[in-house]
């Protein structure tokens, strides 16, 4: 297991280990995957670990997360913990020795399964913060962090320029086909409506 923390640009990728996976073009999913035209199952299961989360962000969370899961047209099981600031700083230090909070931390557990089998720390103060500076509300800003995590999961990284571009885009275009809209790279018309 090699845990893989984000940072908001390209130019932090160079401090963290390397990723969980190096390749440069994701996998495509297996064709086992597939079954009568349908994606396999990939369940998402999130848990507020601060309570913080209103009852409807967290239902409006879990749905979205569900949706984008079907978009990547795989199989497995995610386990994703919404948590603050203080848990994440823990964790960023004890599996990567950075002594500070992150957005993201993915624990890529599959072994190098065709499944997900994933744990997925998310961090809700940093997710505020930049959903604040963004224009949009926090509960969107965690789903780009859950399908961000779970393109690790699939193949895809961020350590060079053009893997960052290549996994910030497929991260909106997910959320572009789930309804949500580009939240990496949205314009400023995007972020008016």
């Amino acid at each position: 297991m090699t845990p893989t923390a984000d940072h908001e640009s390209p130019a932090t990728a160079g401090d963290d280990p390397e990723p969980a996976s190096p390749s440069e073009d994701p996998p495509e999913p297996p064709s086992s995957a597939y079954g009568a035209g349908r994606p396999a199952a990939l369940v998402v299961d999130i848990t507020d670990a601060t309570h913080r989360l209103d009852a409807g962000a967290l239902r409006w969370l879990r749905a979205h997360a569900t949706a984008a899961a079907v978009e990547l047209r795989t199989s497995g099981e995610a386990r994703v913990r919404v948590i603050a600031d203080d848990e994440m700083a823990a964790a960023h230090e004890r599996h990567l020795g950075i002594g500070s909070t992150t957005d993201v931390l993915t624990f890529d557990l599959s072994a190098g399964g065709d499944a997900v089998d994933a744990d997925i720390l998310v961090c809700l103060d940093e997710a505020a913060r930049q959903a604040d500076a963004r224009g949009h509300d926090t509960a969107r800003e965690l789903l780009l962090y859950v399908i961000h995590g779970l393109l690790h999961c699939c193949g895809y990284d961020d350590a060079d320029d053009a893997s960052y571009a290549r996994m910030h885009a497929r991260e909106d275009e997910i959320l572009a086909a789930i309804g949500v809209g580009a939240t990496f790279a949205r314009t400023d018309t995007e972020a008016a409506s």
